[in-house]
């Protein structure tokens, strides 16, 4: 009878089932946070906790007119936010399945691509001339591919040097190299939105995040003011890379997954990302 007198204890319920639950639910909730912490998303957050403060506000004032239009405007809250939190969902969907994906990245792309890529950034970096390499991984790039002229071509020194001559109809956009071929050229590329960025980056190196941060492509630029080689990955860009510090680079790609995406900060003689 003692027993039947005492108040059920919420963690008297608390069983195997219920504990992966709560596992299920925190591990959402600190993916959600981990994805939206640096972004703009997270004013649109706190506007929405108001608004829901202000909510509960005018239901304990009893302010019906309020509280009315509050809920009629409800209905319409989950289509604003789909539309203002576009990005980061996109991007949430192609990290997930990127990770559920089982595509070797060493496979599609040989040792022997590399050098290539190598070699031209060299050439582009002593005579300071501008260039965008895309280097797409295991995430399709097919929407920016059909954005440019279709090359379908093998991949090969002269063919970069080519394109990126100074004068070439080519010459401005980005190359994206799918395997050993050269998918196409002229591609336009998303700008980076990250506000974190240094001003000392041009559009060719916001585009070069931009679409790092919707992807897990590598990406390999070269500066036509300065010549420095660059290499972006994972929403990260490294600057005034030596033509051996990009070659370690680039290997190191083969034997690693893509890393946790990350935001640039401010960019210096030397690697910048300020992880989210």
């Amino acid at each position: 009878m003692l027993a039947a007198a005492l108040p059920v204890t919420p963690l008297s319920r608390l069983d195997f089932r219920a504990a992966v639950d709560i596992l299920i639910i925190a591990a959402l909730i600190y993916f959600l946070l981990k994805l939206l912490r640096g972004t703009r998303a997270v004013q649109m957050l706190i506007a929405l906790a108001l608004l829901f403060v202000f909510y509960r506000g005018a239901q304990w004032a009893r302010l019906e007119m309020v509280e009315w239009l509050l809920t009629t405007m409800l209905p319409y809250v989950a289509i604003a936010l789909i539309i203002l939190f576009q990005p980061e969902i996109r991007r949430a969907l192609s990290r997930v399945g990127r990770n559920l994906s089982l595509m070797n990245f060493a496979s599609r792309n040989p040792k022997g691509t590399y050098d290539d890529i190598i070699m031209a950034a060299e050439y582009f970096s002593h005579n300071r001339i501008g260039a965008l390499i895309v280097v797409e991984r295991q995430a399709g790039l097919r929407t920016y591919i059909e954005s440019g002229i279709p090359l379908d071509a093998k991949l090969s020194y002269d063919l970069l040097l080519s394109i990126f001559r100074p004068g070439s109809p080519l010459h401005d956009g980005a190359v994206i190299i799918e395997g050993s071929r050269v998918a196409a050229a002229g591609c336009f590329l998303p700008l980076s939105l990250n506000t974190m960025i240094s001003k000392q980056l041009g559009t060719r190196h916001r585009a070069a995040i931009g679409i790092t941060e919707d992807s897990d492509c590598l990406v390999v630029l070269t500066s036509e003011e300065t010549g420095s080689i660059s290499v972006a990955s994972g929403g990260s860009i490294e600057t005034n890379l030596s033509p051996d510090d990009l070659s370690d680079r680039l290997r190191e790609m083969i034997s690693r997954r893509r890393t946790a995406m990350v935001l640039p900060a401010a960019i210096s003689s030397s690697r910048t990302p300020v992880r989210r």
